[in-house]
């Protein structure tokens, strides 16, 4: 059973601001982050913090995983020089 995708609304409005060509990969990336979850030691971010990470070209997509309900909670999505800023 794969795990279902939620956005943040600040995800969502700045999805939007994307190039089209980005913004396809990103959308694959997650849909295939819900079908195929990868071993979460590996996109575990640094820290105290339960934010998770993958790549999707010069593109972060940061989560969060929520086992109970089967969720994966994306976070922020931005291009790799400033998504790591304001993080929470």
């Amino acid at each position: 059973m794969g795990y279902s995708v939620e956005f943040r609304p600040a995800v969502l409005k700045s999805m939007k601001r994307l190039p089209k060509k980005e913004l396809r990969r990103i959308k694959k990336k997650i849909v295939d982050l819900a079908a195929n979850m990868p071993d979460p030691t590996t996109t575990k971010m640094k820290g105290n913090n339960a934010f998770h990470k993958i790549r999707a070209g010069v593109y972060r997509i940061v989560y969060e995983i929520h086992e109970d309900r089967l969720v994966i909670l994306v976070v922020k999505v931005g291009h790799r020089k400033d998504v790591y800023k304001r993080l929470l």
